[in-house]
């Protein structure tokens, strides 16, 4: 396991180039760049040559790439041009609250999901069956910026039950309850297109379990159902929705963008809009790094589930 650890890092340093490669080009293909929208109108055409000679905007692209790849090499993503702070630390500030919010969104869709998942397959074409596939489908067709403002719009605004955004009530006092009452609605709409997929993940997969001839064995011996289902069933179907979940996380990272801008919640998604709407390349790059990080360690963390959950499943680096 440890020399298929190495070697999947070893392999994602190529991949972690070829995304800030095809980033950076992409990026700099847009109209404008960052002096565009810091400079004065009055502005004279040599005072802005001198602003994008400061900002190293004059040199060529690849140049310009190389010199952030040399910082990067560093530990150093660069600085804003914004307002000349290090990427790092505007990132640094921001991390904490999209982590936060992105794995309680995980944590409560696959909570909510795996259960009604397995309750709609042993119940197959019941009327939980079918509430269970209307919901999934609600799930994963509404937007979130809908279903944001109407959760506003009710809870916040007409039943006055949480707050309408923020990570806190200003200026009280710190509160784990606060806390939470402002984390409950953004949790909620990160995580509704997660709670849809899970589902029918686990209800197709739960099917393809329960008819296999070692579940009838179990039955046969006379053991529970509760315990056919969830340790031996259940166990058996979270291979494919271990997938989905190294997926997803990042997934809900991106999603994040959306929701944080809806309830004011200070993160990497509303940094990420800021730094698109600026033309901040360094802090785009910055956040375009970290994504594919994600990506990387959250399909790295499922094959290493895979042997949690299956211990038949054996990992050989070879040679």
């Amino acid at each position: 396991m440890t020399k298929y650890i190495l070697r999947r890092l070893l392999i994602s340093i190529p991949v972690l180039f070829g995304v800030t490669v095809i980033a950076y080009f992409i990026m700099t293909l847009a109209p404008g760049d960052a002096v565009d929208m810091l400079i004065d109108p009055g502005l004279s055409p040599e005072d802005i040559a001198l602003k994008k000679q400061a900002l190293g905007l004059d040199q060529p692209v690849v140049v310009q790439y190389v010199r952030w790849l040399g910082q990067l090499a560093q530990g150093n993503l660069g600085y804003s041009f914004n307002n000349r702070r290090p990427v790092t630390e505007r990132i640094g500030e921001r991390l904490g609250s999209t982590l936060m919010l992105a794995f309680s969104a995980l944590l409560f869709s696959y909570l909510l999901a795996i259960p009604i998942g397995v309750l709609a397959a042993v119940r197959q074409y019941s009327i939980w069956d079918y509430i269970a596939t209307v919901f999934s489908f609600l799930g994963v067709s509404v937007p979130s910026f809908f279903f944001g403002l109407l959760l506003i719009y009710f809870f916040a605004l007409k039943l006055d039950w949480f707050p309408t955004g923020g990570t806190h009530t200003i200026g009280a006092p710190f509160s784990l309850a606060d806390r939470f009452a402002h984390l409950i609605l953004p949790m909620t709409v990160l995580s509704l297109q997660n709670i849809g997929a899970v589902m029918r993940y686990t209800r197709s997969s739960m099917l393809d379990v329960i008819h296999q001839d070692y579940i009838r064995a179990a039955r046969a011996k006379g053991l529970q159902e509760r315990v056919v289902l969830f340790r031996h069933a259940l166990r058996n179907a979270l291979i494919p929705v271990i997938t989905l979940a190294g997926l997803q996380f990042p997934f809900l990272l991106g999603g994040a963008i959306i929701t944080e801008q809806i309830f004011n919640w200070p993160g990497m998604g509303r940094l990420a809009v800021e730094a698109i709407t600026q033309r901040d390349y360094p802090t785009i790059m910055g956040i375009n790094l970290l994504a594919a990080i994600m990506v990387i360690i959250g399909n790295l963390l499922a094959d290493v589930m895979y042997g949690v959950v299956d211990p038949r499943i054996r990992y050989e680096t070879g040679r």
